[in-house]
């Protein structure tokens, strides 16, 4: 049987005593980023394998994090937030955490009933992925020595923690394009009243509009959904627009599917564009123009908020946007070549 890496191993490699790898290994203040780093590092290198359970006797810490996503955002397998709660896993295991996944129903919600994950006490801190109830979130944030931050969502409330894309910016940007592109006939898909993100690319999408001297009219925006309600329902309008720019990658796959089912090609009749790059090729059958949604740093970011909030280190109230870039790809049409060939 192989021998058991115990702290002063690595202690006596590294030629630092046994309470620097132990703060280094738990994260705590008195050693440098550059030590830290080095001891984590040799002490993979070497096998060592914290005991979970005597950890948390010791520190008072469960070494666990919640991860509450609303039941209408659940969509295993092919879902943004399933991505991003992977992502998150991953953050958490570097910083020897693990990730403990509740779903939350609209009763739920409704009734404010307490996580069971609360109630057991099974974990140190929440991460909230999708957008709660409000009155919700203020009764979860009120709950006593229970931090939490929103992730990909965001309240008016200053005193919440939130880490969310740059939706507002990369919507502008992807409209400004299909402007570019030529493009003035532009319809937006999306429930600005359904989440604060899809409201902020709207916006990014009104004001692109207006920048370009183009104006804006009721007929320029398409409901995808009810609010709170995961089921995408609507119709493409009577007269087409030379161009859709959906609210994410699922409704851009769903508007392509229905423009081809009534005999339009993409792009060549009319040009798409999603958000989030998310969506597996297997689902499109187009690669879809789109705003990529960095996940990792997203993920990174809120594991990192939550880790000082627990441990009261460093900390800061505030709401991060994480940037992310434009990916062209086959769905748009440069309708300034169509127009310069036709001369």
């Amino acid at each position: 049987m192989a021998k058991a890496i115990k702290l002063a191993d690595i202690a006596e490699v590294l030629k630092v005593s046994k309470v620097t790898v132990s703060k280094a290994l738990s994260d705590k203040d008195g050693v440098s980023d550059e030590l830290r780093a080095k001891i984590k590092k040799v002490a993979a290198e070497m096998g060592y394998r914290q005991n979970s359970i005597a950890r948390s006797l010791r520190d008072g810490y469960t070494y666990n994090i919640g991860v509450l996503i609303p039941e209408r955002f659940v969509e295993m397998y092919h879902s943004f937030y399933w991505d991003l709660y992977q992502n998150v896993l991953n953050a958490l295991t570097k910083k020897s955490y693990y990730g403990i996944m509740e779903i939350i129903s609209k009763e739920d919600e409704e009734k404010k009933s307490i996580p069971r994950m609360i109630q057991d006490s099974k974990v140190d801190g929440i991460i909230v992925m999708g957008e709660l109830k409000r009155g919700y979130v203020e009764y979860l944030s009120n709950l006593d020595d229970v931090p939490l931050v929103l992730l990909d969502s965001y309240d008016k409330h200053s005193n919440y923690d939130t880490v969310t894309s740059d939706n507002y910016y990369g919507m502008y940007l992807l409209t400004d394009y299909l402007i570019e592109m030529g493009h003035k006939d532009i319809v937006f898909v999306g429930n600005p009243h359904a989440t604060s993100s899809i409201q902020d690319r709207f916006l990014g999408f009104a004001k692109a509009l207006l920048e370009n001297d183009i104006e804006y009219s009721p007929n320029r925006y398409i409901s995808d959904r009810e609010i709170e309600k995961k089921e995408l329902e609507f119709e493409l309008p009577e007269e087409m627009p030379t161009a859709f720019a959906c609210n994410c990658d699922s409704v851009a796959h769903l508007v392509i599917k229905k423009l081809q089912d009534k005999g339009y090609r993409v792009p060549e009749d009319i040009s798409v564009i999603g958000f989030d790059n998310y969506l597996i090729s297997e689902k499109s059958d187009l690669a879809i123009t789109t705003f990529e949604v960095d996940m990792k740093t997203m993920a990174e970011t809120a594991v990192e908020v939550i880790l000082k909030k627990i441990h009261k280190v460093d900390y800061k109230p505030a709401r991060r946007i994480i940037s992310g870039k434009i990916i062209i790809r086959d769905t748009v049409k440069d309708l300034n070549k169509s127009e310069q060939d036709n001369l």
